[in-house]
């Protein structure tokens, strides 16, 4: 330790400055570092623990990459997720699964029951589940009913209608089997002999949407209302800013975003299934988990892309080991129990950093209630 003049001209003792860079407090404060240090541990230990013989399989760079296909839907999702939440007021919408559900039945039905062509179909798919996001948007926005109240009725609604028009049976046919090429893994030009197979969702469904999403929330006028009335939705209204339309397009684009990930598990499963979304403990939890993980803070007003992808693979990854370790049922159980652990100490970590935000910066002092973020 050494004594240094800090900025305020207050001597007192400061790290050594041989400690690696890498290693400061201030740096492994930050979401995306803390997650990319999190996603080496994983894959350092469960190494270690296939090494001496723990799993039950191979843990393999073979094994990652595949799991990367169940990857796709998840960080699309928390994406979604992350325009709701970053709305503020309570933003949440646990309706994604079942608008998962009802937008990939409706996919089905028009592209192979209906015969429409591919691309036709995706777009009417997409755009009915931005109908589907627009109804949980009027609701909260306009009438002011909590998110939380509405998309769990949402919730119920979607998933009973999704079984109800299927007639409770998966949708399948010629036309959506050849469709499942779209989530097969493929080479990667040039390097493909070097790592292994990819999804090829990826590029076709992640990779445009997480690219469009962040022009959206980082060069946009729009992007800049969402942090707005996420921060400070009285200021905003007070700016001029239509708090309402802005709130509800966050809605629209979690069911528009949702629309897609319907599209791409008909072509995981290779039919349309009508429980796709809600089966098990179904998507929407894992979304949530995901999205408050990579540092969208659930007051709103915070939330970074960069932590949503990270934060994805970290539970994708997370979850698949689990299976190596824990196989059979209990490593179903066990990735129920690693989830809700992880949701808690990702909703203990993001209060804190908002705590430190309200507190530092110019010596202001905190005010209870108040919350201050910015957009990155």
């Amino acid at each position: 330790m050494t004594a240094t003049t800090n900025p305020a001209g207050e001597r007192g003792p400061q790290p050594c400055s041989r400690r690696p860079a890498w290693l400061t407090p201030g740096l492994l404060r930050d979401r995306t570092v803390l997650l990319l240090v999190l996603v080496v541990v994983l894959v350092v230990v469960v190494t270690v623990l296939d090494a001496v013989g723990l799993t039950s399989g191979r843990f393999t760079t073979d094994y990652l990459a595949a799991a990367l296909i169940g990857y796709v839907p998840l960080a699309l999702l928390a994406l979604a997720e992350l325009f709701v939440i970053t709305s503020g007021r309570g933003g949440i919408d646990l309706s994604v699964g079942s608008m998962v559900s009802l937008t990939g039945v409706v996919f089905g039905m028009l592209f192979q029951q209906q015969g429409l062509p591919l691309v036709v179909s995706i777009v009417l798919a997409v755009a009915f589940g931005a109908l589907l996001g627009a109804v949980n948007g009027v609701i909260t926005a306009y009438f002011g009913f909590p998110a939380l109240i509405t998309t769990l009725a949402t919730y119920y609604a979607y998933r009973s209608i999704a079984l109800v028009i299927s007639d409770q049976k998966p949708i399948s046919g010629p036309e959506i089997s050849e469709f499942y090429g779209a989530a097969k893994s493929v080479e990667l030009p040039l390097i493909g002999h070097l790592v292994p197979l990819v999804p090829l969702g990826v590029f076709t469904f992640l990779l445009p949407v997480a690219v469009l999403a962040w022009f959206v929330l980082n060069r946009t006028t729009y992007g800049r209302k969402l942090y707005a009335i996420g921060t400070n939705d009285t200021a905003a209204l007070w700016s001029g800013i239509e708090t309402r339309r802005t709130r509800m397009l966050a809605y629209v684009t979690a069911g528009a975003v949702s629309g897609l990930v319907g599209v791409y598990t008909v072509a995981q499963f290779a039919s349309a299934r009508p429980d796709a979304g809600t089966s098990g403990s179904g998507m929407a939890l894992p979304a949530i988990t995901i999205a408050v993980l990579g540092g969208v803070a659930i007051t709103g007003g915070i939330g970074r892309l960069s932590g949503i992808l990270l934060s994805a693979l970290l539970i994708v990854w997370l979850n698949a080991s689990i299976l190596l370790v824990v196989p059979g049922n209990e490593g179903a159980q066990a990735q129920l129990l690693a989830l809700g652990v992880v949701l808690l100490g990702a909703s203990l970590l993001s209060n804190a950093t908002i705590r430190r935000r309200q507190a530092g910066g110019s010596g202001r002092r905190e005010v209870p209630g108040s919350v201050s973020g910015t957009a990155t």
